[in-house]
């Protein structure tokens, strides 16, 4: 089944970060369900492997009169509780829904064995998710080469406010050990709700820690922090835009210009994915920005960049062409109808997209969706590209920030990124940075 639905985001995370989004954000849906009353009432615990990856997911299912709730958790993205729409139970076949988010988990209760074997289905995808009542045992981190093991060099535990939207923001400040410091690097984490590590649990990676130790060895002061509503960051991340987050940026970067040892200190952005659209945004427009570096950063528009990265990731699957160009030209259409009713009524719009959609999708093959339905694909596609985050950055355009960005930017973009293009973005960043008369990056 290769229909990519319009689930793909930009995530820095990328790679598998794809999956990450469209399954880790969008499971603030997920609902599965239940079979015998007193089996079935519980905390059940399953991992959702995805292209190599594995999720650790918990369910937390209660019984009130007739009515079943269940409540969900993912765990490495330090997402509790969340709600889902609905819980059955019958004849030991559990269903849970977050219709919203397009997901469905469908699984058969085991009494003798005490678990739930099931489908996790999003999006067109369907994968296998065994339930049990006692955890898994979590795999053990394996020790990376780049991982520091020693830090030679002061750190700071910090906070600092956007006082724009009232939240208070907590990170980490690293120094050299010597106390000269020249230059300071704010670093800005990609889509999703991120740590100051920008930490990456399944795949035990943590760029942010790794860069910002390479740095302040090398004479450079870094500030990482949590994204707002995570680790001991306030306030809401789901409601956030990218906007917001820039907004965050920026006061970190007021937060540099007020400490009494950072006056004259050169203060530079280094921005992951989104974060590298963040970075161009601020320093187009706070001249206390004196150097900026993009790291998988888009340089077109949004609207393009994930038609783009549609088609590749169906590629990438193992699609026809064919397919794969039908996909790109239908998330297409998608994101511009988006992009243009950017103040449209949620039913609205849906109702747009869900016209756009079926019109698109007769023109594919009888056996491309599969066992899956139509009006559930649809379904998903819509719920995840109608978020207030999702809606304000299919509408981004980079060139604009890019174009009026005048310090020294270094841009940086892998070759095997099927999240962001390298030859399409590093051309954009190019061309609009000469148009903003920069010389040099």
């Amino acid at each position: 089944m290769y229909i990519v639905t319009a689930i793909s985001s930009i995530c820095s995370q990328h790679k598998f970060f794809v999956m990450k989004k469209a399954l880790l954000v969008c499971l603030l849906g997920l609902m599965i369900s239940s079979t015998y009353a007193q089996g079935i009432v519980g905390d059940w615990y399953g991992n959702l492997s995805v292209q190599g990856t594995t999720i650790p997911l918990v369910f937390h299912i209660a019984k009130s009169g007739d009515t079943y709730t269940t409540l969900m958790d993912s765990p490495n993205q330090g997402a509790k509780g969340l709600a889902t729409d609905k819980t059955t139970f019958s004849a030991n076949l559990l269903s849970v829904d977050a219709s919203k988010y397009g997901i469905k988990y469908t699984g058969t209760f085991l009494p003798d064995s005490n678990q739930v074997k099931g489908m996790f289905s999003q999006g067109g995808m369907q994968l296998p998710l065994f339930l049990t009542a006692k955890p898994t045992a979590a795999a053990p981190l394996v020790t990376r080469p780049q991982d520091p093991v020693s830090f030679p060099y002061k750190q700071e535990q910090v906070t600092f406010e956007n006082t724009k939207a009232g939240v208070k923001l907590a990170g980490t400040l690293t120094l050299p050990a010597d106390g000269k410091i020249t230059k300071v690097v704010v670093l800005i984490s990609g889509s999703g709700a991120q740590n100051r590590n920008e930490d990456m649990g399944q795949l035990n990676h943590r760029p942010f820690l790794v860069w910002s130790d390479w740095l302040t060895r090398n004479g450079i002061a870094v500030l990482r922090y949590d994204d707002r509503g995570v680790g001991e960051s306030t306030g809401s991340f789901q409601t956030g835009t990218t906007a917001d987050f820039a907004d965050d940026a920026e006061a970190a970067v007021t937060y540099l210009q007020l400490r009494p040892d950072m006056q004259g200190v050169k203060i530079g952005l280094a921005g992951h994915s989104e974060g590298g659209l963040i970075a161009p945004m601020v320093a187009s427009r706070n001249k206390a920005v004196k150097f900026a570096v993009l790291l998988a950063a888009p340089g077109i528009p949004i609207t393009q960049l994930m038609a783009k990265q549609t088609a590749d990731i169906t590629r990438q699957a193992g699609a026809s062409e064919k397919i794969a160009e039908m996909n790109g030209a239908t998330n297409e259409k998608v994101y511009q109808v988006v992009k243009d009713n950017p103040s449209m009524p949620n039913n609205e719009l849906e109702a747009k997209l869900t016209a756009v959609l079926t019109e698109q999708w007769k023109k594919y093959p009888s056996n491309a969706f599969g066992k899956n339905k139509l009006e559930d694909i649809i379904k998903a596609s819509i719920n995840t590209v109608t978020t207030p985050w999702f809606r304000y950055f299919l509408g981004m355009d980079p060139t604009g920030y890019l174009a009026r960005t005048k310090c020294p930017v270094l841009a940086l973009n892998g070759t095997l990124d099927m999240q962001v293009n390298s030859v399409a973005n590093l051309a954009g960043i190019n061309n609009s940075l000469k148009k903003a008369g920069n010389k040099n990056h």
